[in-house]
């Protein structure tokens, strides 16, 4: 009797450990005390052998404001751990902001400027495939509008005209004779927010055979000590040779002086041209067939001011954009062809006489 109870005792004893560790083992209880979480796998290292996806765009700084990404504070422990999102997953791209209007710009339908680029002139780098190969820096569809021979009455403010109508900008090769000449046209070149190099004194060849290299270098440090002179301040260290004629020992001095120098890629012969309508189509012919390229024009000319609207028209309707070349540094110019210049021009000094010791009514 004792040996049943004793049985019957132990089986009961058996059963509640069974029923417990049932109970804390595998009771809802205890999946809900689990943690939610999982340890992340560590990232794989890329084998010395495997090539970046990486491409060009990559390596683009987005210049546009990038719009606020949606607010996303509301609790994980509201949603269903399937709809969550897997951090293993890249965050979809939110569009860019539209590009703003063009501050200050009239027409919101203007050419513009599509881009600014700043130029090192250290060592005088050439741009324009006519000379120079190796800074090619325009992609398909930009141009870069430049004019040569200026200021000149009527033509020059002509030519800025267009250009602010587009509001657009250009590089501008003054001759120094030209610039003393009509200083105050000049500095409207400048104040509209142009690039102002230079072009020689006296648009002399400086590739001519009679032609010395210290008439040369006196050439093209006396032209930009009168852009300076009509402007009152530095001027942009940028040239471009008469009939682009480069010498040698010219390329050289220029480099030394960390001038940069100016080809083009493709030249309007507008000084050949019989009319207006003969320089646009010759630009645009050639525009078309290159895709790209420097534009030599000369603000000089009467029917290049006359063509200028319509080629803009033209350049942008064939979706064409500008780029803007500044440089990064202004030319100190040199003080001997500075004062030599004021000297040579024999400049009026103010006189000390009284007024009228200098002016006096004789009939009235």
């Amino acid at each position: 009797m004792r040996s049943a109870l004793g049985v019957m005792l132990a089986s009961a004893v058996s059963l509640v450990v069974l029923v417990a560790v049932w109970f804390w083992t595998y009771s809802p209880r205890a999946v809900l005390a689990a943690p939610d979480t999982v340890s992340a796998r560590l990232a794989e290292r890329l084998t010395p052998t495997a090539k970046s996806t990486r491409t060009l765009a990559d390596e683009v700084e987005v210049t546009a404001t990038i719009a606020a990404r949606p607010s996303t504070v509301a609790s994980s422990a509201a949603l269903p751990s399937a709809a969550l999102p897997s951090a293993a997953l890249p965050s979809p791209a939110l569009p860019a902001a539209p590009l703003q209007p063009k501050a200050g710009c009239a027409n919101a339908d203007a050419l513009g400027v599509s881009r600014v680029v700043e130029i090192d002139t250290t060592g005088g780098p050439g741009f324009g495939f006519e000379h120079f190969k190796q800074l090619d820096f325009l992609t398909d569809k930009e141009v870069v509008l430049t004019f040569d021979d200026g200021p000149w009455p009527g033509n020059t403010p002509a030519v800025l005209k267009a250009l602010a109508d587009e509001c657009t900008k250009a590089v501008f090769f003054p001759i120094g004779k030209h610039a003393t000449y009509h200083p105050e046209i000049l500095r409207q070149v400048a104040a509209a927010g142009h690039a102002v190099g230079a072009h020689t004194w006296s648009h002399a060849n400086l590739n001519g055979k009679k032609m010395t290299e210290q008439q040369a270098k006196d050439e093209v440090e006396k032209g930009f000590s009168a852009v300076k002179l009509a402007l009152g301040a530095a001027p942009s260290p940028f040239f471009r040779f008469p009939q682009l004629q480069h010498g040698p020992a010219a390329v050289a001095y220029l480099g030394s002086r960390n001038v940069a120098i100016f080809s083009c890629d493709l030249d309007s012969f507008d000084f050949r041209a019989k009319d207006a309508a003969q320089i646009v189509n010759t630009v645009m012919t050639k525009l078309d067939k290159q895709g790209k390229g420097i534009i030599l024009m000369h603000d000089f000319q009467k029917h290049t001011a006359e063509a200028l609207p319509t080629l803009l028209g033209r350049l942008k309707a064939g979706g064409y954009k500008v780029v803007q070349m500044r440089a990064k540094a202004s030319l100190q110019t040199l003080a001997e062809y500075d004062e030599g210049l004021v000297k040579d021009m024999k400049l009026p000094t103010v006189s000390a006489r009284a007024l009228s010791n200098v002016v006096q009514t004789v009939a009235q």
